[in-house]
């Protein structure tokens, strides 16, 4: 019972210790209108781990805060103590059910990284194969929990209303950032992600993917295997010293086009993308003698030819690079049904051809619509959007105000954008920059577009086709011999004088709640000059009844008020409609 209290007092205290940070630094305030993005940050790094790591995840969520808010929370740094080897090998043993001894030949005490979440240490296996093994400090999971729940209890308790200008959806961030930690939270998620990107990528021309070892991980615990190399950013041309290597702008070039090629198949093949490759989740490797495993040779064509019962092919290899593209980090995962990849592929056909129409339309498809919707003012609203980016080469374009401008505009049209598109988008934006610093003349969207029409022609069915176009025939056929008397009944319609047109005026349900308004206004005044009259009236010939003559006065007051509520009414809408235009 005393431990039960206990908790309770420290939920108590740190209940109020968040509601005290929030205030002091006008979280609410801050974030709902996305201004002061440093008060924002101050507040996460003064309430600890759980708090920076959602800061952190929300600077990978473009989609969801500002291009501020981005670039200021990608400075938020964890500082978590590193746990003793102690509370280590505890958490190991109550995971997996044997001691690290049983598992390894060695384990480093010391860890080489520590984070909000874990801390990572080198091991080696009994066979010998080098891992490293990422271990959840102790409770973890609790705290997160604890803590995103105090948090949203905490939202309520400051009772804080926006006005109707806000820039994002709290509730809506809170839902994302509650499910992102908890998946993070939970390590058999990274497995499963692990394994199914070792098995789509690896070995894909000198794309290498980590092995994940399952048997020995559990939902606190996971071992990868350990793999060599630096980060992809030290190919970036840096100053006039990379000319001396004149097989760099080479190697670049390549690394580029395997990038790209790789996350094409990623996205219109697999359905199963890597949606943070940014350069820190990337390595090149360079391969030495002892890599005797690597593979030295990838097929370039493929042809069989089935004669008889004898089958007849061939095949053409060339010779492979003496490096390697390592990725990491399978925290964060994309998944696409077949239809949403039709919608993507229809996009990038669409913007291929600069049509602003067939680009509304083809977004349209992979939107959810949240409201009415007007698609003419949605297609000149997003063509006035996007024709300067058409002219733009695509190493110019700032993908994360890019995708926040996207976001914002279906907004305002009643539209949702679904979240594995906002997620290629930013996975796309990302590797993006990293392409164009190593080949700077190389265009994703140019690569895309084969991939996207392949993709397309793949999921072409001639005869179906074939069947819809007789049908559709037909149909037409059909229809076309009763024209005739389509139109004797259309001017019989219009002789007799029943015929009807209906307009549509744009904007019109704006107009008739103005109209609405002007009449309820209108119907007040005249039940407040009635009110004013009678009240006059009965002052007037009820000076000897006192009684009388205090609903006159009363009639008076409660016409005053009305008349007062009226005006305070009107200035506060037009206020209102000032703040609108100005924000």
């Amino acid at each position: 019972m005393t431990s039960e209290t206990d908790i309770e007092i420290k939920k108590g205290q740190r209940l109020r210790e968040i509601m005290q940070v929030m205030r002091r630094h006008h979280f609410l305030s801050n974030f709902y209108h996305q201004k002061n993005p440093e008060e924002v940050v101050a507040a996460l790094q003064e309430l600890g781990p759980t708090f920076i790591k959602m800061g952190q995840i929300l600077s990978t969520r473009p989609d969801l805060i500002s291009p501020a808010y981005v670039k200021a929370l990608r400075k938020l740094q964890d500082q978590v103590k590193a746990d003793p080897f102690a509370s280590v090998q505890a958490t190991f043993k109550a995971q997996t059910g044997h001691t690290i001894d049983e598992v390894f030949a060695s384990f480093d005490p010391q860890p080489f990284a520590s984070a909000s979440i874990g801390q990572v240490h080198h091991a080696t296996l009994k066979d010998g194969t080098p891992v490293v093994v990422k271990v959840q400090h102790p409770a973890v999971g609790q705290l997160v929990n604890t803590d995103i729940a105090l948090l949203r209890r905490a939202v309520k308790l400051f009772q804080y209303v926006p006005n109707e200008v806000t820039v994002v959806n709290l509730d809506k961030v809170l839902d994302e950032l509650s499910r992102s930690l908890l998946s993070e939270v939970n390590t058999l998620n990274e497995v499963h992600n692990g394994e199914e990107f070792y098995r789509l990528n690896n070995g894909d021309d000198i794309i290498t993917v980590p092995k994940v070892y399952a048997k020995y991980c559990a939902p606190q615990i996971l071992v990868n295997e350990a793999m060599a190399g630096k980060s992809v950013r030290h190919l970036f041309p840096q100053n006039s010293k990379d000319n001396d290597d004149p097989q760099l702008p080479t190697q670049r070039k390549y690394i580029a086009h395997v990038l790209v090629q790789n996350f094409m198949k990623q996205v219109f093949v697999d359905h199963f993308f890597h949606a943070d490759p940014h350069p820190g989740n990337i390595l090149v490797h360079e391969l030495d003698p002892a890599d005797e495993d690597a593979a030295t040779m990838k097929t370039t064509h493929q042809h069989q030819v089935q004669v008889g019962k004898t089958t007849v092919g061939y095949r053409e290899q060339t010779a492979l690079p003496p490096y390697r593209i390592v990725y990491l980090d399978f925290g964060m995962m994309g998944v696409l049904t077949p239809a949403m990849a039709d919608g993507i592929a229809n996009v990038i056909l669409a913007i291929t051809t600069k049509n602003v129409r067939r680009i509304a339309q083809a977004v349209l498809a992979i939107c959810n619509q949240t409201g009415p919707l007007d698609e003419l003012a949605f297609t000149k609203e997003l063509g006035s959007f996007i024709r300067p980016y058409l002219a733009m080469g695509v190493g110019e374009i700032d993908f994360t105000a890019m995708l926040y401008s996207i976001v914002q505009l279906c907004q305002r049209n009643h539209l949702q954008m679904k979240p594995e598109v906002t997620l290629l988008i930013k996975a796309f934006g990302i590797l993006e920059s990293t392409v164009a610093r190593l080949d700077p003349d190389i265009s994703m969207m140019e690569v895309a577009r084969p991939f996207g029409l392949r993709y397309l022609k793949r999921k072409f069915n001639w005869r179906d086709s074939l069947d819809d176009q007789l049908i559709s025939l037909v149909t037409t056929a059909q229809e076309t011999a009763q024209l005739p008397d389509r139109i004797n009944a259309t001017l019989e319609t219009i002789a007799n004088g029943d015929a009807q047109v209906n307009f549509k005026l744009k904007g019109q349900d704006s107009l008739i709640k103005q109209v609405e308004r002007i009449t309820n206004r209108f119907l007040i005044v005249i039940i407040l000059a009635a009110v004013i009259l009678g009240s006059s009236v009965i002052v007037e010939g009820s000076s000897q009844h006192p009684h009388i003559f205090r609903l006159g006065v009363i009639g008076y007051s409660i016409a005053l008020v009305v008349i007062v509520a009226l005006v305070l009414s009107e200035l506060g809408h037009r206020w209102r409609n000032w703040r609108n235009k100005n924000k």
